[in-house]
């Protein structure tokens, strides 16, 4: 916790870890205040298991957006089974690329951004940081808008004086509008104001809840509707040939990947959790193929149930549960969907913020105000007047969402083929010019490259087509569900192409103190003793290996 007046010698107290008790960050004498605090600094106990790996990708599948997009796919004109094929291999894509960005992070115990500083450089790697924290700020305010949605259908089920609140608006929202925002972004920093234990606890729980209501209402419409009347497919029109369906089976698995984009850069930031890479890789094998696949069927099974039972297709699950019209259907119904909303908007984007804004500034900004910038920052966009608006979104959001790509791309160059998976965990924490990532000034020119070669035109291609087709001139817009594979093709391709041109990330190769090594499987095996592996001026404890 805060002191009045911290002694210099104690960083480590100016700002509290991440909801946990001082100490749970390593922090060592000689971290420079300047890019270490305890939400920061190497984890002294990884403790997560593979369940609550599991619960965090049920409570970013378990959405409203989850359901909406799992139902699009079925309704792409494409057979079943194609669509399935798709759903599996899209989600294997996920799963492979989310392991290898979860274990720079979880072999050193430090979140997204500091793990970057050994790709980018100590300063460069808030380069990552920002973007990546604008993006969260923007979804944050949207998932928000979307929970309150629900929660205004409660209000007026059960308080039919809230009707009247309608009519009034200020900066584009209704009175009611206001009221369940306001309601909803007070219990989300609460949630989050607790810290990372209670985070977890919440997901443990708000995965398997949603489950629960979802199987229920599976149930309960199939029952009204027979089974014989329900179909996978949830195509309208005539169902495509197999060579017409082959170019919609790719945009299938495109929209799989992009959909989970976002939390696949953000899963360093769990995985640090993680009690070993093996936990790790078992928790997402559970959470990605396994449960999205189940959550899609279960999607598709309630949305086929629709038509014969309401007369028509409804792939919103609010606006399925509005529809049965019973008290008891709609309070569980509503609060579920708020439930999840809550739970993909804390995993998803505002935990990640919180590490990235804390990373600017450590000294000034611990994990807490870190999250705080990005609720209130989510404010001030007013998130309902754009959402609405398909062009406004694209244009706000694909400029900064083009920019996932060229970050996991060199993300992955970086740690996998330029470090050869080996970190010296201490150097990331030290300003000195003698630091192994210190590079130039603090940046790595060829990181900074590679992030301009490649996000500028992964961003003109998530962007342009749109403006072309929109000015009748001619219509590429498919290429935008590409973009993501694009920039992380082309951010790999260019950082691993530079490194060779001029070597400037450290393979550390011969050194064994004060080295995470990701190719080597269990605990430390360099006792503390031995001197100090840090190149800086200040002398630093050694960090064990992972």
């Amino acid at each position: 916790m805060a002191h009045e007046t911290p002694p210099p010698s104690t960083p480590q107290d100016i700002v509290e870890a991440a909801g946990m008790p001082v100490g749970s960050g390593n922090m060592k004498p000689g971290y420079d205040p300047r890019l270490a605090n305890e939400d920061l600094a190497p984890l002294t106990r990884q403790k997560w298991s593979w369940y609550n790996i599991f619960a965090f990708w049920m409570s970013d599948v378990h959405s409203v957006g989850g359901y909406v997009t799992a139902g699009s796919l079925f309704a792409l004109g494409i057979a079943s089974w194609q669509v399935l094929v798709s759903l599996l291999v899209g989600i294997v894509i996920v799963q492979v690329f989310t392991n290898l960005v979860a274990k720079p992070s979880q072999k050193t115990g430090v979140p997204y951004p500091v793990v970057n500083r050994a790709i980018f450089g100590i300063k460069g790697a808030n380069i990552p940081a920002i973007i990546r924290g604008l993006i969260a700020i923007a979804w944050y305010g949207v998932q928000t808008f979307l929970a309150a949605q629900s929660l205004n259908i409660i209000f007026l089920k059960f308080v039919p004086g809230s009707a009247g609140l309608l009519e009034p608006e200020f900066l584009g929202l209704s009175a009611l509008g206001w009221i369940s925002y306001g309601i909803l972004w007070v219990a989300q920093v609460a949630l989050f104001w607790n810290g990372m234990e209670v985070i977890r606890r919440f997901i443990d729980w708000a995965g398997p809840a949603v489950y629960v209501v979802m199987i229920v209402l599976a149930i309960y419409l199939v029952s009204q509707a027979g089974w014989e009347n329900i179909s996978l497919s949830l195509s309208e029109g005539e169902p495509l040939d197999f060579w017409a369906s082959i170019p919609v089976m790719f945009t299938a698995i495109a929209i799989v990947v992009s959909y989970f984009s976002g939390p696949m850069l953000n899963f360093g930031d769990f995985a640090r959790y993680g009690r070993s890479f093996k936990a790790v890789k078992r928790g997402n094998l559970w959470g990605l193929p396994v449960n999205f696949l189940f959550f899609s069927l279960l999607t598709v099974i309630t949305a086929s149930a629709t038509v014969p039972v309401f007369g028509e297709l409804i792939t919103d699950p609010i606006h399925t549960v509005e529809r049965i019209d019973t008290p008891f259907a709609i309070l569980l119904g509503g609060l579920t969907f708020v439930t999840a909303t809550v739970g993909i908007n804390i995993v998803a984007n505002f935990i990640s913020p919180a590490f990235d804004f804390s990373n600017v500034a450590p000294h000034r900004i611990s994990w807490r105000m870190g999250g705080m910038i990005a609720a209130i920052g989510s404010v001030f966009l007013l998130p309902w007047n754009w959402y609405s608006n398909a062009t406004a979104i694209h244009y706000t959001l694909g400029v900064l969402g083009a920019m996932i790509g060229p970050l996991f791309g060199i993300l992955i160059a970086g740690y996998y083929v330029a470090a050869h998976q080996r970190i010296k965990t201490d150097d990331m924490f030290t300003m000195s010019d003698k630091g192994v990532y210190w590079y130039t000034n603090g940046y790595n020119p060829n990181a900074v490259k590679a992030l301009l070669g490649a996000g500028i035109p992964t961003v003109v291609l998530g962007v342009f087509p749109k403006l072309f087709a929109d000015l009748g001139l001619f219509d590429i817009s498919w290429i935008g569900n590409y973009t993501w594979f694009i920039g992380c093709g082309l951010g790999y391709l260019l950082f691993v192409l530079l490194e060779r041109r001029d070597p400037r990330v450290p393979r550390l190769d011969g050194e064994t103190a004060g080295i995470s090594d990701g190719t080597v499987d269990g605990a430390a095996s360099t006792p503390d003793s031995e001197p100090p592996a840090i190149s800086g001026e200040i002398p630093v404890q050694q960090t064990a290996s992972r």
